[in-house]
This record gives structure tokens, sequence and C-alpha cells, in this order.
């Protein structure tokens, strides 16, 4: 009995006592319109299991890849790349890839690891 009566004093006089904070002004998130562009601007960089490469959904050459960064990155203020494989495609191939990516100069380089068809 002495225990609980002990337990509901402590408990109302914790009640009592007020919770002071300190007023926080937080940023609130709202949508802006660079962010999307950003996204638009992302090359989709695939590479098929037959050693072709698709800029975009285009069909380019191996070779035509390190002039095409070269410009984008000197269109794009924030350039940022997406390689994706097909689900038979070589290490090697996409590896390479990989490298002209950083040759180019480019940071934000992202390796998509779901498998979707070739050209797509």
């Amino acid at each position: 009995m002495v225990f609980f009566l002990l337990a509901t004093f402590v408990l109302f006089t914790l009640s009592l006592n007020k919770i002071n904070s300190v007023p926080v002004n937080l940023p609130v998130a709202s949508p802006s319109a660079s962010k999307a562009s950003d996204q638009d601007d992302t090359v989709r960089l695939q590479i098929s299991d037959q050693g072709t490469c698709y800029w975009n959904k285009e069909l380019i050459n191996l070779s035509e890849i390190a002039p095409r960064l070269a410009q984008y990155k000197t269109q794009v203020p924030n350039p940022r790349v997406l390689i994706a494989g097909d689900d038979k495609a070589k290490f090697g191939i996409t590896v390479m890839a990989l490298d002209e990516v950083r040759k180019a100069g480019i940071q934000q380089v992202s390796v998509e690891t779901r498998v979707t068809g070739t050209g797509r």
C-alpha cells in the first residue's frame, strides 16, 4: 500500500513539471523547378549483351561515349549519368563505360541494379 502511494505521488509530482523547449523555425521543403529539370537532364547509358550502347534509348557505338559525355558536361550545369545493363551484359564493357564517365569528370554516377530490356 505504501509503495502504491509513493508511486502515485512520484507520478503526480512529475506531471506538475512544465516542459520548456526552445522554439525552432525549421525550413519547409517545397518542390522546386530546378530539381525537376535536374532529373530530366540525367543521361541513361545502357550497355547490352552484344556490346552495343544506348544513350537515352539511342543506339550509339562505344567510341561515341567519350565525345558525347564531354559535350553533355559542357551543356548541363549538374551532369548525372545512370549506367544500366541488360540481363546478359558483359561486366567489362560496363566498367569501360564507367571509366569513360569518370574520365569526363562527371562525379554523379549511378548504376541501375534492376534488369530492363535492351534499348528501353
